[in-house]
């Protein structure tokens, strides 16, 4: 029970990742390689938004685009390490599932 409604919680979340994986699929191509840090600001916000959800990891995201512009020192930059574990896990496709009531060993 508690882990359904940990993925219902999740749900928010997987639509943006969603969304992220559509934009990265089909409007990022037609940018090429522009973007100055690595991993790119698409990878970057996909990352975040799995790792901190939608609120937090999109913030993440905005700050990130906001320093990626032409005038940017290229470099490396990733997302954050959580500072408590979480309770979930990613799918093959990227989506964000619960693991609460996982027994692991």
């Amino acid at each position: 029970m508690r882990r359904t409604l940990h993925n219902i919680a999740l749900a928010p979340r997987n639509l943006g990742v969603a969304l992220l994986i559509a934009y990265r699929k089909i409007i990022s191509p037609l940018y090429g390689d522009v973007c100055r840090y690595y991993p790119t600001c698409s990878a970057y916000g996909l990352g975040a938004v799995q790792e901190f959800g939608l609120v937090r990891g999109g913030w993440l995201a905005i700050r990130r685009i906001s320093r990626c512009h032409p005038w940017a020192k290229p470099d490396f930059d990733y997302v954050p390490e959580p500072k408590r574990p979480h309770h979930h896990r990613l799918t093959r496709h990227g989506f964000v599932v619960s693991t609460l009531d996982l027994k692991v060993g």
